[in-house]
């Protein structure tokens, strides 16, 4: 079954008695293992090979009809969903779901979420000819057969054999026969908050907040920041720092009632330079000092 909705969790879950199968899954669509019940969301990526079935791709502020065979490319930062097309064949393909750090090595390029193939402002669809399809399959079909080998070199292997996915649709010519919705400042707003919501929650000491402004969420939608401001307080009735603010302070909060972590520690994983302007930040817009939150628990 075809997943629906990025808000979703993949169905699969990863073995994690070993350091590098947690890494990377591949799999047909039609498969149905266990969820997923422990993963970073945000670290990975996914390539999919649909073969059959049609289905349109909503993806940042766009939309694609899918009606053939192609490579789509998809991740946790740029919320998407897939809308089945009623009344076709069942869609039927493979993916392949995979960290950074995991293909690395394998194409020492660019960070993969700044790569024409995941960013928002790049094509995620790429339709397939005959050749690219048979090519592609067959390599598909190698990774899902080492995925389950006892080969000792297996996940070399298959970096290997996913290093010639990319490459091969970065020879393509991207899909340009996609359409934005009429709604665009909803959609705008919807992939803003998205993109907000998936800086959190903050798992470690070391996580740094990525998007920290409105400016970078507008960079990462590649879109004017004034265009992004616009949008949301058209639809919300909030400017893009209020959202911003709130959803730093609710995490803040979290954080100080739920970890034994310094003011210093919770500042620098939110984003702060200097835990004075987050205890500035916190007292501004709760009232109080942030020990002094904590000692109200």
């Amino acid at each position: 079954m075809l997943q629906t909705r990025a808000s979703e969790k993949p169905a699969f879950e990863f073995n994690h008695s070993g350091a590098e199968n947690t890494q990377v899954k591949v799999a047909t669509i039609s498969e149905a293992r266990c969820s997923l019940s422990s993963y970073n969301r945000r670290d990975f990526f996914k390539v999919t090979l649909l073969l059959e079935g049609e289905s349109e791709l909503n993806y940042a502020n766009r939309s694609y009809p899918v009606t053939k065979p192609a490579l789509v490319f998809t991740n946790r930062i740029v919320p998407y969903s897939w809308d089945p097309v009623e009344g076709t064949v069942e869609i039927s393909g493979h993916f392949c779901v995979f960290t950074e750090g995991f293909l690395q090595s394998g194409i020492k390029t660019e960070s993969l979420k700044d790569s024409v193939l995941y960013k928002v402002g790049g094509e995620p669809v790429y339709f397939l000819n005959e050749e690219q399809l048979h090519y592609l399959t067959a390599i598909f079909i190698r990774m899902r057969q080492e995925i389950d080998s006892d080969y000792i070199h297996k996940y070399e292997l298959i970096r290997n054999q996913l290093s010639l996915v990319v490459h091969e649709a970065i020879k393509m010519q991207p899909a340009n026969a996609y359409t934005v919705p009429v709604n665009a400042a909803t959609r705008i707003t919807k992939l803003f908050l998205a993109l907000l919501d998936n800086q959190f929650p903050v798992e470690s000491q070391q996580h740094e907040t990525a998007l920290k402004k409105a400016s970078d969420y507008a960079d990462r939608m590649a879109i004017h920041v004034n265009h992004l401001n616009a949008a949301v307080h058209d639809v919300t009735g909030k400017s893009t720092t209020t959202h911003i603010n709130e959803r730093l302070l609710k995490e803040a909060k979290s954080l100080l009632a739920h970890t034994t972590w310094s003011v210093a520690e919770i500042a620098y994983s939110l984003g702060f330079e200097y835990a004075s302007y987050f205890n500035n930040f916190f007292k501004k817009h709760s009232g109080i000092t942030p020990l002094a939150f904590r000692k109200t628990l």
